[in-house]
């Protein structure tokens, strides 16, 4: 691209008027490439968030009703209030990140040093059956809220470091790149760890009065040569899952704590400190940052979705009780090995172009997997096939953020130190909806009459089931694609915002070296 072509869109570009060679472009990318151990270092602390959330999204919703044995409208009441109330702790968090002054650990990096040893402990007791009846719902209330405000102050400003970590876009989206695949990584570790765990012990169903033992043909619902579990072998390995996750999440902070060298921002004076409600009329107020929230707020959910109702589904509608973990497991393997082809696909035909491919990949397996009769193998390859578009989705809403936070810098040059708002409020949209989708998925399996532990469930059940793992997530998905038509920044724009910011910051270090070289004089 010509180097008119980008700053012809913008007229703040008049106040860039000192080009620099190609040579200094070359030594300036040079100073701030990344090494791979720096990268894996940085990647490595996403893997706790993923971990975690991949654990409770698929397992939680199960474990409140078949081990913890809650009412399905209670579960549905923590569900909903702990994820809002998360929701609502992202933009504080990154309100006060924001505000954060500079330490000589960075402003991002204590904020997850300090977070991890409580909020490994809170994580700990969601799984934790308490020897008590009545106050049991408050207790999972407490811990799920207590966890979701502690692991928020681990994920904001690990997630805001993506701008501190290198002022190139290109290196910008190869850390990206290394984090999403450890963050799918860490989904298969935590599909892996509480599946395989907690499936060595999975507690028999219990039989229904009236149930034709003949409706279950030959699933794996009922087999009295398995040998006996008890309720408690099941608890016990809730427990013994959720401390391996523990383990890993100290690790991977320490790693991230240790191994990332976090970026001082520029020498400018950081715009004047902002109300709360002044940084959502910020954040919101930017054309390009809404309409992206919107795609991946309606994407996101259709997906969240899935992942909450699929365990569920797998037990009842399609009759795997023993067998739904590995096919967690093979999904979010299947995610893993097709981050780098995603990667390669967004360099190669634009971001834009991936989110249409990617998020419409998953739709025709979401149709078939509720369409075609129950059948283990065919489960299990539908489950590949489409793990291939969950990885676009985890990967292209956070490669696609800091080309929106770049769009703002570039428009709103005097207005600086505002990058954990944008990435606090991007994820409290997306985690209000998912909690609202969740309590009212549950609360619909509640109306449709769901048993707890059945070996079967009523007809209502399956066809509800079947709508919250089909139909509902294609149409948030569709709806999500129609509002990504009208997102404005293309590959276009994003390489002219590239060369602006370059400019720009060649400018402040051209003004440091000046002032310096004046005082020297003096």
């Amino acid at each position: 691209m010509a180097k008119g072509e980008g700053a012809e869109q913008y007229s703040n570009a008049s106040l860039l008027n000192k080009p620099l060679s190609p040579d200094g472009i070359k030594k300036r990318e040079h100073a701030n490439r990344l090494s791979v151990c720096r990268k894996l270092c940085y990647a490595i602390g996403g893997a706790p968030y993923q971990m975690t959330g991949c654990a409770l999204g698929f397992f939680l919703q199960i474990y409140l009703l078949d081990v913890a044995q809650l009412d399905p409208f209670y579960a549905s009441i923590i569900l909903f209030v702990g994820r809002a109330w998360d929701a609502v702790t992202d933009p504080t968090v990154g309100f006060l990140v924001s505000r954060t002054p500079w330490t000589r650990f960075g402003r991002m990096l204590p904020w997850i040093m300090v977070s991890t040893p409580f909020a490994v402990l809170a994580y700990f007791l969601i799984w934790f059956v308490p020897p008590f009846e009545d106050g049991k719902v408050l207790w999972y209330l407490f811990f799920y809220c207590s966890f979701q405000t502690l692991q928020t102050c681990f994920h904001v400003p690990y997630s805001a470091l993506t701008m501190f970590i290198s002022t190139e876009q290109k290196e910008r989206d190869s850390a990206t790149a290394y984090r999403m695949t450890v963050e799918v990584l860490g989904t298969v570790l935590g599909t892996a760890i509480q599946g395989q765990i907690v499936g060595m012990a999975n507690a028999p169903c219990l039989p229904v009065p009236g149930l034709d033992l003949e409706e279950l043909g030959n699933s794996s619902l009922l087999n009295a040569t398995e040998p006996v579990i008890s309720l408690e072998h099941t608890k016990v390995a809730y427990m013994i899952a959720s401390g391996v996750i523990c383990v890993i999440y100290i690790l991977c902070a320490i790693v991230v704590s240790c191994g990332v060298r976090e970026q001082k921002e520029s020498s400018r004076p950081r715009s004047e400190p902002m109300s709360f409600f002044q940084g959502i009329r910020l954040v919101m107020g930017h054309g390009p940052y809404t309409k992206l929230v919107m795609v991946f707020l309606f994407t996101s959910l259709g997906f969240m979705l899935l992942e909450g109702n699929f365990a569920l589904f797998c037990s009842y509608t399609l009759g795997f009780r023993n067998d739904f973990q590995n096919i967690l497991l093979l999904i979010m393997l299947s995610a893993t090995l097709a981050i780098p082809f995603w990667q390669w696909f967004l360099t190669r035909f634009g971001k834009k172009t991936a989110v249409y491919v990617g998020s419409l990949t998953v739709v025709p397996f979401m149709i078939l997997v509720v369409c075609l009769k129950s059948n283990l193998y065919v489960t299990y390859v539908v489950s590949f096939a489409s793990g291939v578009g969950v990885a676009a989705a985890f990967l292209l809403p956070w490669s696609m953020l800091p080309d929106v936070v770049d769009d703002f810098k570039v428009q709103n040059p005097d207005s600086t130190g505002h990058e954990a708002l944008f990435y606090s409020f991007y994820v409290f949209f997306t985690k209000f909806a998912s909690g609202v989708s969740l309590g009212v998925s549950t609360l619909s399996l509640d109306f449709a009459g769901y048993i707890t532990r059945g070996c079967s469930q009523p007809k209502e059940v399956d066809l509800t089931l079947k709508v919250l793992v089909s139909a509902a997530p294609i149409v948030l998905i569709l709806i999500g694609l129609v509002i990504l038509f009208f997102y404005p920044i293309d590959e276009e724009r994003r390489q002219g915002n590239r060369k602006l910011l370059q400019e720009m910051r060649d400018s402040e270090a051209d003004s440091d070296t000046d002032s310096t070289e004046l005082n020297n004089m003096v």
